[in-house]
């Protein structure tokens, strides 16, 4: 083979350089693979300031966690590639040429798809420019740092009620705004029982002043003071790539994977956010490291078979 082809041959091609697909790609290089990353550069978490409840870097910015896993990777020879994957194409072998959409194609024995989600929001007047800031979805990730404020739960989406008791959690003024949401009687007793407001008005937007976050406005023009507001919103799967590939998807879209992120294609991974719509940074760290490891042991298996067949090959030459 030409030197170019050789330099477009890896063990493994990551897509997506978000935490799970540098933690895959971290434990692939340190395994002596050739691995390459390729990433657009449109991380999820690009508008939150800071990163939350991740051992060790709790309040660092997303942007440096990045960074940082970047400069680990190429330490121990990653590759990484700035640019999208328009499409990949399975042979037997199994082996993969990942198309990018610059026009290069990288071949490779095996691929970890860490492309990660879209958050689907509800369509209320600016609301994607606060989105990651003070419209918030996940408690967990953010409640702290808006802890005893007056806070809001915009009632669109899935389990709002739920989402509001959970919200309660981290502040005893909580107001539901439900927003074309119908809390059933039962669960209207619940959010009383908490001291949870329920506003059956609808929204027209979010009241912003000095770049911050003042309130909500509803639809009688009335203003509901707020620091911050919380919402679940519909996560979307960036899953192209797998359904191209023909990995089976579950009844709910998402993709089938094992426990170590396996999909139902041979030689292709899933981790992070694609697969798993619940999954924080550190989760997802996890999972890619999960995945590279029963990937590196795929690969494993498969160069014993090679030399197997070598060896036999060569002692059939000599007798």
């Amino acid at each position: 083979m030409s030197d170019t082809e050789s330099d477009n041959e890896y063990d493994a091609i990551v897509v997506g350089g978000g935490a799970a697909g540098l933690s895959a790609a971290l434990v692939l290089t340190r395994a002596r693979r050739r691995v390459a990353v390729v990433d657009g550069g449109r991380p999820r978490n690009a508008p939150a300031a800071h990163m939350q409840g991740f051992l060790s870097r709790d309040g660092l910015p997303p942007a440096e966690l990045v960074e940082m896993g970047r400069a680990e990777v190429t330490r121990y020879g990653g590759h990484l590639v700035e640019d999208t994957v328009s499409g990949v194409v399975r042979h037997e072998g199994p082996r993969f040429d990942v198309r990018l959409a610059s026009g290069t194609t990288l071949a490779t024995r095996r691929v970890i798809v860490a492309t990660g989600l879209r958050d689907e929001i509800p369509d209320v007047a600016g609301a994607w420019d606060r989105w990651g800031r003070d419209l918030l979805h996940c408690p967990y990730c953010h409640g702290h740092e808006v802890r005893d404020e007056p806070l809001g739960v915009l009632g669109q989406g899935s389990g709002p009620v739920q989402h509001a008791l959970l919200v309660r959690q981290w502040s005893p003024d909580v107001v539901l705004f439900t927003h074309g949401s119908t809390p059933t009687a039962e669960e209207r007793q619940q959010l009383s029982a908490r001291g949870i407001v329920v506003d059956d008005r609808p929204v027209r937007r979010l009241v912003v002043e000095d770049d911050e976050l003042r309130g909500v406005e509803l639809d009688d023009g009335s203003v509901v003071a707020r620091r911050a507001v919380f919402v679940r919103p519909r996560f979307v799967p960036h899953s192209d790539l797998l359904v191209g590939l023909g990995c089976a998807t579950g009844d709910d879209g998402w993709p089938v994977v094992d426990p170590t992120g396996a999909t139902t294609v041979p030689g292709v991974w899933a981790a992070g956010n694609v697969a798993n719509p619940r999954a924080q940074v550190i989760t997802a760290a996890g999972e890619g490291s999960a995945a590279a490891i029963a990937l590196n042991n795929d690969l494993v298996d498969e160069d014993v078979r090679h030399a197997l067949t070598y060896a036999t090959t060569e002692q059939g030459a000599t007798t």
